[in-house]
């Protein structure tokens, strides 16, 4: 399977780009209303997938990712407002459930689409202050997380790790040491390729698993596996280097590097680090 960005595909990753520099400053509930009236929500998984990682590049603090990723794979639509879903069986750390109008419950029986309201939801402070995440206490629910759910946290992963090695590499270029800008020192060099390589083999992975969805390829759940356990390593290997290369500037919150570096381990850790979905790879 060869998988090479059509022209359609670059300008939608360009106007996306373009689209998220000029709303940055909005607030959060202007930028999910573009997102909507843009159609983001509606689209292809290769197309999902490529907004994801730009979404992922400004830490986007909507619920666009629950919403596309969690709710309507298991809904089979969109929902009505801001959505999320519970796959786990057991409705931890449930993202934008505290938010969310409606969610999405996998049972037994089938998936039910409940108000937020009918349910107990209950908000759980994490490290990434613009990240939601709640317990949601259901019912009979069974496992069984979407193919999609798990792209789309590597999508936003190697957005975040794409932020952190631009950060970085901006700063080892006007930081000076000895005379010299640290950029020029080899040791830096190394670690900053090193972290391209991590973000190229899991954005190609990635990649991989959104043409498997949009082909209906039998190969789907092994390449959303690949992805997310990609993208967890690689975060894993950015976020050490990252803060390395910024030394103590990297640990003020009043760095914007702080940021990136939470959401990206925010996204390893939920629906399962890297270590489970190697080991589910084995026992597949």
């Amino acid at each position: 399977m060869e998988f090479v960005l059509d022209a359609d595909q670059l300008m939608l990753r360009r106007t996306v780009r373009e689209t998220l520099a000029k709303s940055r400053s909005r607030g959060e509930r202007e930028q999910w209303a573009l997102y909507q009236e843009l159609g983001w929500l509606e689209a292809p998984p290769v197309e999902l997938a490529l907004i994801l990682e730009e979404l992922g590049y400004v830490a986007d603090a909507t619920p666009f990712l629950a919403s596309a990723t969690w709710f309507a794979p298991l809904a089979g639509r969109l929902p009505d407002g801001a959505g999320t879903a519970v796959f786990d069986g057991v409705g931890r750390y449930v993202l934008d459930a505290d938010r969310a109008d409606e969610i999405a419950v996998r049972t037994a029986a089938g998936v039910r689409v409940v108000p937020a309201g009918e349910l107990t939801v209950e908000p759980v402070e994490v490290f990434d202050p613009a990240l939601h995440v709640a317990h949601v206490q259901v019912r009979d629910g069974a496992d069984g997380i979407p193919d999609l759910a798990l792209m789309g946290l590597a999508a936003t992963t190697v957005g975040s790790c794409r932020r952190i090695l631009d950060l970085v590499v901006n700063h080892v270029k006007e930081r000076h040491q000895f005379g010299r800008p640290l950029g020029a020192f080899q040791a830096v060099k190394h670690k900053a390729a090193d972290m391209y390589v991590a973000i190229e083999r899991a954005r190609a992975l990635t990649h991989f698993s959104a043409l498997t969805l949009a082909e209906h390829d039998d190969r789907r759940h092994r390449a959303a596996h690949m992805a997310k356990a990609a993208a967890g390593e690689c975060q894993r290997l950015v976020f050490r280097h990252g803060l390395q290369l910024f030394g103590a500037m990297g640990f003020t919150w009043e760095n914007e590097l702080q940021v990136h570096l939470k959401r990206a381990k925010a996204c390893d850790l939920l629906l399962g680090t890297a270590a489970t979905h190697r080991k589910a790879l084995l026992t597949r």
